[in-house]
């Protein structure tokens, strides 16, 4: 009897065995794996709030400190001074190289921004950064991706652009997409 004991625990696992190890894997692998995909949907949606509320911050404290003008709605390279080794804004226009330029650096009263604070560049910069990539498509961080308008209305966007959309006049800051997130509430709406 011991020989024959001996024997059957040489022989190893039968095929059964062994397909139902198998079968537990992969059962087990289909619950996990589709956990790991929520939680990275869930981190670019929590980092797509978060970089919105910082940049929404941003804006309103800019607006306070120059007298009820948001970023982007007057242009950011006519300031005199900014010494060297400054280098002044270079938006030559209203929009989103002037947003860029007055949320990044130090302004003047009127808007005007340079790379380094003194007496006449007093404000900012709002933003230590650049301005934050949007996490779900990863723009925003260039004027090429930021769609800036100054009507005042409600933003909308009509497609799954991606980057940020601002409206200078109101201060609204919204991703650029009409695409939904994981709770199918579009983007533009967080």
């Amino acid at each position: 009897m011991y020989k024959q004991f001996k024997r059957s625990a040489a022989l190893g696992f039968t095929l059964i065995e062994l397909l139902i190890v198998v079968i537990i894997l992969a059962i087990l692998a289909a619950i996990v794996i589709p956990q790991f995909t929520n939680t990275t949907v869930d981190a670019k949606e929590s980092t797509l709030d978060a970089n919105l509320g910082a940049m929404r911050s941003a804006i309103e404290l800019y607006k306070i400190q120059h007298n009820g003008l948001y970023p982007g709605a007057a242009l950011s390279n006519a300031g005199a001074g900014c010494a060297s080794p400054g280098v002044k804004g270079t938006a030559t226009a209203i929009g989103a190289q002037a947003f860029i330029d007055q949320l990044t650096a130090a302004t003047d009263a009127a808007g005007n921004s340079c790379t380094i604070a003194d007496t006449t560049y007093k404000y900012g910069p709002y933003l230590r950064q650049n301005i934050p990539v949007e996490p779900i498509g990863n723009k925003g961080s260039l004027a090429a991706e930021i769609v800036a308008t100054a009507t005042g209305a409600a933003i909308v966007p009509t497609a799954a652009t991606g980057g940020w959309a601002i409206d200078t006049k109101s201060g609204q800051i919204v991703m650029n997409s009409n695409a939904t997130d994981s709770k199918a509430t579009p983007y533009y709406k967080h």
